[in-house]
């Protein structure tokens, strides 16, 4: 609620302002209480936070939509408290979002134009391991396919496993058979698992398109 308050006062500023002043920050979007604003979407999109889904018109929306299933599986993760990450995991990943970047001074710098801390940095990293382990405990036995499944899809699918016109043997293929059925259960599951959060959240999105930055004009 201070978030969102906060963010009211920003608005406010920049509204009330001269016509020369520039608006900071804005809400993109009020999710179950909580807000995402336009400086968490673009943290999300310079550090790789979340994971749009591809083929999108828009990068802000699709960053957007990201975080605002993010904020909904956070939710759950808060209500079920599965275990913490270990802070190994958390330096694992900064360390990557570093070599990403090049070097500390340009994650400093990148950080800086996001409006965001080491600290907050940090946090946001530590929730996405959080939503996976959530994510493995909830759905890992499901996803786990039989032979009987495996052969099933690989029978199914034969074209996507011929080389030069020629079937692969299953066993040749076995493991590619796997991770493509997993990774078709897995966005099924939690791609339902999503719309059925978005329905009973109250959810606004105030993003009307177009691709907003940082220090837009008021």
């Amino acid at each position: 609620m201070q978030r969102y308050l906060a963010a009211c006062v920003v608005l406010t500023v920049g509204l009330s302002a001269p016509a020369r002043a520039q608006t900071i920050d804005r809400i993109m979007a009020v999710v179950g209480g909580e807000i995402i604003l336009l400086s968490d979407v673009n943290a999300a999109i310079r550090f790789g936070l979340v994971e749009p889904r591809p083929g999108a018109a828009d990068p802000v929306r699709a960053a957007l939509d990201a975080l605002i299933d993010r904020q909904l599986q956070l939710f759950e993760v808060n209500r079920y408290l599965p275990p913490e990450p270990e802070p190994s995991a958390i330096d694992e990943r900064l360390t990557g979002i570093r070599q990403q970047f090049g070097g500390e001074q340009a994650v400093r710098s990148a950080l800086a134009e996001v409006g965001m801390s080491d600290a907050q940095l940090r946090s946001r990293v530590r929730d996405n391991l959080r939503i996976a382990s959530y994510r493995a405990q909830r759905f890992g036995a499901a996803l786990q396919p039989s032979e009987e499944d495996l052969l099933r899809f690989y029978r199914t699918h034969e074209a996507d496993f011929t080389k030069d016109g020629v079937p692969q043997p299953f066993e040749a293929v076995r493991g590619e058979v796997r991770a493509r059925l997993v990774g078709e259960r897995s966005t099924a599951l939690i791609n339902e698992w999503l719309d059925m959060l978005r329905r009973r959240t109250d959810l606004q999105i105030l993003y009307a398109g177009g691709s907003p930055a940082s220090g837009a004009a008021a």
